[in-house]
């Protein structure tokens, strides 16, 4: 590459990215735009602050709306794309009608998606941004669309997150006159997966991708997830009631939260966590503030590899981390998770009624991987066609994660290291988020600017080497951190205000194995 040429050119977009660029054609004229394997069925031209959908999710409803009525106006052009004679993948790309940053930015839903993710649109929207969502192919947020319909799982897995990116890409270049100068990936959880997997797919779709949480390996994670829920109520008096949840977590936190210097309510560094639940074991009965021995056992696992109880062999690495306690009913509840559930049966073990059982959950995971013939693992490290095209894969991960295991995403990271080598730490990053839950939520700093990161490292070549994360709770000043680039944590100078990002370091410090293995 001429890099002379190049930074020139970085300076020019730069410019360009400053200066509001209004629409270049009428919205109505999208009509009727020809796409490949595609069309137009409908445009709406929206006024700022009047956009106003149904069937917004009740958690983040209100917020949400608060969001919508201080959009400005745009385009919002509605797309079905049908790649085969199977498919209906629903797609929305919403264009400003002025001040448009000159960049693109295709955002995803995780877990069963099935509808348009307005919240996230919204945002990247607000931000200046063209942007675009889609339902992965099907409606509703279930899995019953995926027993016989073979073109359906392809465009859930993967597919639909590329015709978006082609539909988006046309339509902005039609209605602005011009294509996008930057193409962009954000999103987290089944939406992360989504990002790794158009890295290792389709490495031309997008120039930086920003995938939190990648639920990436998910057959084996979801069947992985339900074994140890099944571990977990092997027997009565098995499952760790929510009521000794906070017990457990204190005890966790007195012995790890001061590893960083700062006792704060965070674990900077889970992994380097020596803690035993053996040393909660009830000395006599049981009680609100001790562990039976089957509830020992039972945290034991929850924390540790899942293995096959007769061979011992590993059958899912990620695990929980200490610090994660107050929300092990994700994991350790009556029930698996719905989700995992309802993608072993409808699609990997092609069983909807299947029933789970301790004894067979090994033969049931190595099952339902095999089923799965790739589609939903994402486990393509060989990122190198990415990043030869200049493409920046930034990537996170809540440490208190108790859905996806965070383990989950450094094992990602390490693997494509090992596959790509050290080039592959040029083009790639991982940031672990201390206390913070899945995609956000927990005591930890969970919000930090994932596009000014990212744009910053494509446009303009500065890799993040440290983040500003924070969390605003109850009207108070803000809790701040740094995030580092793992290996890195963060640590306390031991002066200042520990609720301040500027009192910490980042540092190397080796990792330990997990405290309950």
């Amino acid at each position: 590459m001429n890099y002379r040429i190049f930074a020139i050119g970085v300076l020019m977009l730069i410019g360009l990215r400053h200066a509001p660029v209004d629409a270049a054609a009428p919205c109505g004229d999208l009509q009727r735009l020809s796409l490949r394997d595609a069309s137009v069925t409908g445009v709406q031209s929206v006024a700022a602050g009047a956009y106003a959908p149904e069937g917004l999710p009740a958690a983040s409803a209100k917020q949400t709306r608060q969001l919508l009525e201080r959009l400005p106006a745009f385009c919002r052009v509605m797309v079905s794309a049908r790649p085969s004679s199977d498919s209906d993948i629903r797609i929305e790309i919403w264009l400003p009608l002025s001040g448009w940053n000159g960049r693109f930015q295709a955002v995803g839903d995780g877990g069963l998606a099935g509808v348009i993710p307005v919240p996230v649109m919204a945002e990247a929207l607000a931000a200046g941004y063209a942007t675009s969502g889609t339902d992965t192919g099907h409606v509703g947020g279930n899995a019953d669309f995926m027993p016989g319909h073979p073109e359906k799982l392809l465009d859930f897995a993967y597919r639909s997150t590329h015709e978006m990116a082609v539909a988006g890409k046309a339509v902005i270049a039609s209605f602005y006159g011009k294509p996008p100068a930057w193409s962009y990936y954000n999103s987290c959880s089944g939406g992360g997966r989504h990002g790794i997997t158009s890295a290792q797919r389709y490495p031309d779709d997008f120039q930086g991708i920003v995938a939190g949480a990648p639920s990436w390996n998910q057959a084996r994670l979801d069947a992985g997830r339900i074994g140890v829920n099944l571990f977990v109520n092997r027997a009565p008096g098995s499952r760790i009631p929510d009521s000794k949840y906070p017990m457990i977590h204190a005890a966790v936190m007195q012995a790890c939260d001061a590893q960083d210097g700062a006792k704060d309510g965070l674990i900077e560094n889970p992994r380097a966590c020596k803690f035993d639940y053996a040393s909660l074991l009830c000395k006599g009965d049981d009680g609100h503030s001790c562990l039976t021995a089957a509830q020992v056992e039972s945290a034991k696992v929850m924390t540790s590899p899942f293995r096959d109880s007769k061979t011992g062999r590993v059958l899912l690495e990620p695990h929980l981390h200490p610090g994660s306690e107050l929300w092990w009913a994700t994991l350790g509840s009556p029930k698996p998770l719905p989700n995992s559930l309802a993608r072993v049966r409808n699609f990997h073990l092609k069983n909807t009624t299947w029933e789970f059982r301790l004894d067979t959950i090994a033969g049931d995971i190595e099952r339902a991987a095999k089923m799965d013939n790739g589609l939903l693992a994402s486990d393509n490290f060989n990122l190198k066609p990415f990043f030869d095209r200049g493409g920046k894969l930034l990537m996170w991960h809540g440490w208190a994660d108790p859905q996806v295991p965070a383990e989950n995403t450094i094992i990602y990271y390490n693997n494509v290291v090992s596959t790509v080598g050290e080039a592959a730490k040029n083009a790639m990053t991982l940031f672990m988020m201390p206390g913070v839950l899945h995609c956000r939520g927990g005591p930890g700093p969970d919000t930090f600017d994932k596009m000014t990161a990212i744009t910053k490292w494509v446009e303009q070549g500065e890799k993040p080497a440290r983040i500003i994360a924070s969390r605003v709770s109850g009207g108070k000043a803000p809790l701040t951190r740094p995030l580092c680039p793992f290996p890195q944590v963060a640590k306390y100078k031991s002066t200042g205000d520990i609720n301040d990002e500027a009192s910490f370091d980042c540092v190397m410090e080796s990792a330990s194995t997990p405290s309950s293995r």
